[in-house]
């Protein structure tokens, strides 16, 4: 069997159909394994249903990425191919896994000497065909082999044209990157949606002006590709009833994990997220339908805006730029504490740097974030930046403004808010966190510190 591929794609789901035509076009011949016959108009790639054939065919030492779902579908896969693996080939997981798990596969496959990669892809279908934002990390001994062809079909930043790719660390510092980016996303469509509702609920702005607001919120310092596709969806009418779309749509958010995965370990880590937290649980109202539903009719809704409009829109707009910001600081400080905790050493000048382009977060925002950690290396949040810094505290008053008229409509912006709190918290000297330890203390003899000596301390409160 002539072996003339440079790469096996397992799983030819939206994803791994799109990447496989991306690595076709640049270059890098690929073979596709489906377990099932199907075909796809206009897909040029070799597609086989024999396990063997698929690894048969393969340049060696083989490169095999496997695109199918997180769990035990990617230890299957494994399993399946494995029999026809030598010592030496490169296993790469391009799905969303859970970076435990590839911490575990690492380790396993090493011992049987293979190399694995766990590779987060963001992009969604376009940016897989077109180019993702790519974060690999596992074996470092894979990277030399596998970056030309990572680097030729990743995204390129408009700033600098180069690849958003970059090699993350060791073990699951992939996927653990991957899992935060998701993470920064839903509180970032969280904190986009709450606006909307504020400003069409609320204060009853037509959605087709809203397109056109959020548009020219695109040309400033929001220019994103979430803030350009809501632009988009706003304005866009369902063919069947002539509303326009989003209205017909049912408010239900699902969601994968990734968000609830970060959630998760940041308790594990000890690091506040609370925007991040907020966007998870608002997913989990939004699920709860039937009981919104009669709630509404027992409790009331919200009110309506009677102030000046254009006012809130020009507020709304600095309060989402000031939440955005709180929201990115929230997910780098996550990062340092997993690279300090996990060893990864990661590099926080490549990540913001990788998700310039080709992923859902790429936002005009990220270039001042890789800029921040160029000036200092070693900042431990980004509100600590002099840059970052001042814009929050430029647009303290109209951030304020937005969650207190919030507030009194009964628009619930928890991201918002959170994100509003996280930042007074964050630069509070003091917090109320000494009533806490007193009253435990009181109950459970937890003991305290003292500001003015050291040692812990007990009362007998009674």
């Amino acid at each position: 069997m002539d072996k003339i591929y440079a790469l096996g794609i397992f799983g030819l789901g939206v994803m791994g159909r799109s990447l496989a035509q991306n690595f076709e076009r640049n270059g890098y011949p690929v073979i596709g394994y489906n377990r099932t016959p199907r075909q796809w108009e206009g897909f040029n790639v070799k597609v086989t249903h024999s396990l063997e054939e698929l690894v048969g065919s393969l340049q060696t030492p083989r490169i095999l990425q496997l695109m199918v779902s997180a769990g035990a579908p990617v230890d299957a896969a494994i399993a399946s191919v494995k029999p026809f693996l030598q010592p030496g080939d490169i296993i790469i997981d391009g799905g969303n896994s859970y970076f435990a798990d590839t911490v575990r596969r690492v380790e396993a496959l090493a011992q049987e000497g293979f190399q694995f990669v766990g590779m987060g892809v963001s992009g969604g279908e376009m940016g897989a065909l077109w180019g993702p934002s790519i974060m690999p990390g596992g074996m470092e001994g894979a990277w030399p082999r596998i970056s030309p062809m990572m680097e030729a079909v990743a995204a390129r930043a408009s700033e600098d044209g180069k690849p958003c790719v970059a090699w993350l660390g060791s073990g699951g510092a992939g996927h653990y990157v991957k899992m935060v980016h998701n993470g920064i996303e839903y509180g970032d469509m969280q904190l986009i949606a709450e606006t909307y509702d504020l400003l069409h609920r609320g204060a009853g702005i037509p959605n087709q002006e809203l397109a056109e607001i959020f548009a020219d919120w695109n040309t400033r310092e929001l220019r994103s590709y979430l803030i350009e596709i809501t632009a988009n969806i706003l304005k866009r009418l369902d063919d069947e009833t002539g509303q326009t779309l989003v209205d017909v749509i049912l408010d239900e958010a699902e969601q994968k994990g990734t968000g609830r995965w970060t959630s998760q370990n940041s308790f594990d880590l000890g690091v506040a997220i609370p925007t991040i937290n907020s966007a998870v649980e608002s997913r989990m109202l939004s699920a709860v339908k039937a009981e919104r539903t009669e709630a509404a009719k027992v409790l009331g809704g919200a009110g309506s805006f009677k102030g000046d409009r254009q006012r809130l829109v020009a507020a709304a707009e600095q309060a989402l730029y000031a939440s955005k910001i709180t929201s990115y600081a929230q997910g780098m400080s996550l990062l340092a504490a997993a690279s300090r905790d996990y060893g990864w050493n990661l590099d926080f000048v490549s990540i913001p740097r990788i998700w310039r382009a080709g992923c859902i977060i790429r936002a005009m925002l990220l270039g001042d974030i890789t800029a921040a950690f160029e000036r200092q290396p070693d900042l431990s949040n980004l509100l600590l930046d002099g840059v970052f810094a001042q814009a929050v505290l430029s647009r303290d008053a109209a951030w304020r403004e937005v969650v207190q008229t919030a507030v009194g409509l009964g628009i619930p912006m928890l991201a918002t808010g959170a994100s509003l709190a996280y930042f007074d918290a964050y630069r509070s000297e003091r917090l109320p966190a000494n009533l806490t330890q007193a009253q435990r203390d009181y109950f459970g003899a937890h003991t305290y510190r003292r500001i003015d000596k050291e040692g812990s301390f007990h009362t007998q409160w009674e």
